[in-house]
């Protein structure tokens, strides 16, 4: 199977609402994304992450939870967020699980390595 797209999907709602409710949970320590942590650091997104999506060979789109159409939003309910699904000609479905995520501790570049070794196992 080959991927056509990427899809992230963070464990965060979007808009003005839902990035002040995560930044004041992610205070409290009641909050936290690490797909959040690997494309954003505390004040903006990483230029690092940007240059990797730059190389990828698929677009690869960011969403929120109050974002997702139906499809991603199915494979949400079960897989959980966050998470990183990969979307082929046959279905969508998750290449990175939040544990993937979690295990990265922010850092770009692990998560371009195993996006990668994943994406080659397809």
């Amino acid at each position: 199977m080959k991927a056509k797209e990427l899809v992230g999907v963070y464990d965060a709602d979007g808009g003005l609402l839902g990035e002040a409710a995560y930044v004041w949970g992610r205070l409290r320590g009641t909050r936290h994304c690490s797909l959040c942590d690997i494309t954003h650091s505390p004040l903006r997104r990483k230029p690092s992450w940007d240059d990797l999506v730059a190389r990828l060979p698929v677009p690869f789109t960011l969403l929120h939870l109050n974002e997702m159409p139906a499809d991603v939003a199915a494979v949400i309910r079960t897989a959980g967020a966050p998470a990183v699904l990969v979307r082929t000609e046959a279905d969508l479905t998750t290449l990175l699980d939040a544990a993937d995520l979690e295990h990265l501790a922010g850092d770009v570049q692990r998560f371009e390595q195993l996006l990668r070794s994943r994406l080659a196992s397809l």
